[in-house]
């Protein structure tokens, strides 16, 4: 009898500590994004001053995405005892539950900043790809709460030269960020690129990537001299209406205008390395632009940047027409002056 029970406790405490590790094997469900931005416990103070707490990390891109000349304020969140990877092509390889920051603010006519929206890529560990959420600022301008369907919202703002403008500022829904950030079908961040955090920020002595790599964000990177840079649009003295013309469709455009991007099909590829002429649209015509094109026959002429639909496109906010078709409801007048000069001087 002795023994039966000693046997059947045996086979209990099995069973418990079966199940227990089981439990702990078990893989973690997929990541809940919270209700409000202030849950998170990215920054400290007051909400809206944006002042990171330990381990959130600000950084600037050289060349930013333009959007309604909207104000920008970028962060990444490591993972405590972990850092990102040094990759030459792409965004760096960060590694599982880093969580990169995108806040969207404007300048109305008083000179205050507003608040609108905030945009989080999170790394989930249950799968390792990215999501992605949107939080909308509300009225008193105190938190910012989860937003999956998008929104427009009347704006006046100052532009960049303080001339004062107006429009429907468009939020996305989270499908439509899905469409500039997939590539191949997979998520994935755009901007922090080596090549485009390569610079020394504005008041400060030491190259961002470097700074990185002394704090430990980043590991792998080679010497700064092997580092891809990309050229800095509004910098005429350092660099060519080439270069800085280059650099500008490639952070605005080529994310969808690239192989595996949204629009792959059109055959346009608009990356930094291109050099085929047919795919940066040198006397190519269109493929799926249709009455967009305004009638026009080749998305870029030599000499010729009225009739090239390239820059006739970035100059237009009709639906259907205006290129991008999303993240901007105005033109951005200095880009397309940019885009018109460098096809003003290609070679005919």
């Amino acid at each position: 009898m002795r023994k039966s029970c000693l046997l059947v406790m045996c086979l209990i405490l099995w069973i418990a500590a079966t199940q227990s590790c089981q439990q702990r094997s078990a893989p973690a469900g997929p990541f809940q994004f919270k209700q409000k931005l202030s849950e998170y416990g990215f920054f400290t103070g007051a909400l809206k001053a944006l002042q990171p707490r330990k381990g959130v990390v600000n950084y600037e891109l050289v060349t930013p995405l333009f959007t309604d000349y909207a104000v920008k304020d970028r962060f990444i969140v490591l993972p405590e005892g972990k850092t990102a990877g040094y990759t030459d092509h792409g965004a760096l390889d960060f590694p599982d539950s880093t969580f990169i920051i995108k806040n969207f603010a404007y300048t109305n006519p008083a000179h205050e900043k507003i608040m609108i929206e905030t945009r989080l890529l999170f790394k989930d560990p249950a799968d390792q790809q990215w999501k992605v959420m949107n939080y909308l600022w509300n009225n008193n301008q105190q938190d910012a709460e989860k937003w999956i369907l998008g929104k427009k919202i009347p704006i006046t703002f100052l532009d960049d030269n303080g001339h004062q403008q107006s429009t429907l500022y468009q939020m996305p829904n989270t499908n439509d960020c899905k469409r500039c950030h997939i590539n191949n079908s997979v998520l994935t961040p755009i901007g922090p690129k080596a090549r485009n955090l390569n610079f020394v920020r504005h008041g400060q002595t030491q190259n961002q990537l470097q700074q990185w790599a002394a704090n430990g964000l980043l590991t792998g990177m080679p010497s700064l001299d092997k580092v891809p840079q990309l050229p800095d649009w509004k910098d005429s003295i350092h660099y060519t209406v080439n270069e800085r013309a280059r650099a500008y469709l490639d952070v605005n455009c080529a994310h969808c205008h690239t192989k595996g991007g949204d629009a792959f099909n059109t055959g346009l590829f608009l990356e930094y390395e291109q050099t085929t002429p047919d795919h940066l649209g040198i006397m190519k015509s269109p493929v799926s632009a249709g009455g967009g094109a305004g009638g026009l026959d080749y998305d870029v002429i030599p000499g010729d940047p009225l009739h090239s639909i390239l820059a006739y496109r970035m100059n237009s906010v009709e639906p259907g027409t205006a290129m991008p078709e999303l993240a901007r409801t105005v033109v951005h007048t200095e880009g397309v002056e940019l885009i018109r000069q460098w096809i003003a001087e290609m070679k005919k």
